[in-house]
């Protein structure tokens, strides 16, 4: 094999590499936001698991964040929890870090 395809294959395989980090980072965020916003509606321990992992599902339904934020929003509303979307789209920057370090932490 030559040197260019050995490099071709390294840099495929570090592409996947990092998408699959970047997919499991998205995933463990929508995860902490829906505990987070299960939290501010007073679910209680199963409800809050629960609601978390329908956060996590509704990240599938189109490419984005958007999706999510929409779930999560509109969830709040009607709990009748008057929070602001700039606050949850904070929340949602801020677990993304907080959700990178717990997986690289993980190895």
């Amino acid at each position: 094999m030559s040197g260019f395809d050995e490099r071709k294959k390294g840099q495929e395989a570090k592409f996947a590499f990092d998408a699959e980090k970047k997919f499991r980072a998205e995933a463990r965020r929508n995860k902490l936001l829906g505990l987070w916003a299960a939290e501010l509606m007073s679910l209680e321990a199963e409800a809050a698991k629960a609601y978390a992992a329908e956060v996590v599902a509704a990240d599938f339904q189109e490419a984005g964040d958007e999706d999510v934020f929409r779930k999560v929003s509109g969830d709040l509303k009607a709990k009748g929890v008057d929070i602001s979307e700039a606050v949850i789209r904070e929340k949602m920057l801020s677990l993304i870090t907080v959700a990178s370090e717990q997986i690289a932490a993980e190895g």
